[in-house]
């Protein structure tokens, strides 16, 4: 397979150290183990020593733990955290987290081969993730990352990143990436088809950075609001 990558960083997690990779994120490589059981999160944070590793897994935890009670038992999946050590000598944290083989995300939905009653359905529960992280930012000046963004392979999430993709990554931001397609947000099949968030990463910039960012997300909410109204009535949705 193409997309089977062999580390010793997977040692703890399969016996011949060999994953497949099934997406990518702005900072994060997405795996599979072999059983399809769970999926294996690396994150690409360099920290220059154990001790500086073990304080940014702790940190991920701590941000996890917070995001999975702003969006409930329900919308909310656990996250488990390991420390290896890769092929390079770098010492990385990763989470695991269940497969679902069955789930997919909001971005690969087609709204129009969905029931009436289906669009309803997502259109309530998008409705309630957006109050909680709403309340949520109102009273601790945070909310979980709904959208996300993915890429290909490392090497086009490595281009993606280059400063000069900046013009890009602002479009895709503010135009592109709304709720219905987000890549943060995955369907459950059905009969339980609830949505659940899958990244729990927090935003690690300064305050300024932060106090923008969440800013205009609180507002790119009305947009979202707006699109939710739309799909609800023709199943019709930007951005794909």
């Amino acid at each position: 397979m193409s997309n089977l990558y062999h580390d010793p960083l997977f040692a703890s997690l399969d016996a011949d150290a060999h994953l497949a990779r099934i997406g990518g994120g702005n900072e994060t490589e997405v795996y599979c183990t072999d059983a399809r059981r769970y999926v294996v999160k690396v994150k690409h944070h360099q920290a220059t020593s154990l001790a500086a590793t073990l304080s940014q897994a702790a940190t991920l935890r701590k941000a996890a733990r917070r995001f999975a009670t702003v969006m409930g038992q329900q919308h909310s999946i656990p996250s488990d955290f390991l420390i290896g050590q890769d092929g390079a000598g770098r010492i990385q944290p990763l989470v695991m987290q269940p497969f679902y083989a069955e789930a997919q995300p909001l971005f690969a939905l087609d709204y129009d081969r969905l029931s009436r009653a289906q669009r309803v359905q997502i259109a309530r529960q998008l409705l309630h993730i957006i109050r909680r992280a709403v309340a949520t930012y109102g009273k601790r000046g945070w909310m979980p990352d709904l959208y996300g963004r993915t890429s290909a392979s490392r090497a086009e999430r490595e281009r993606l990143n280059h400063w000069y993709r900046l013009p890009w990554r602002l479009w895709s931001f503010l135009i592109q990436r709304n709720l219905l397609r987000a890549h943060n947000l995955m369907l459950h099949a059905a009969p339980d088809s609830r949505i659940i968030l899958v990244d729990y990463d927090p935003v690690t910039r300064g305050k300024v950075y932060q106090l923008i960012y969440y800013h205009i997300r609180l507002w790119l909410f009305w947009r979202d609001l707006l699109l939710i109204g739309v799909m609800v009535l023709t199943g019709w949705v930007p951005g794909r």
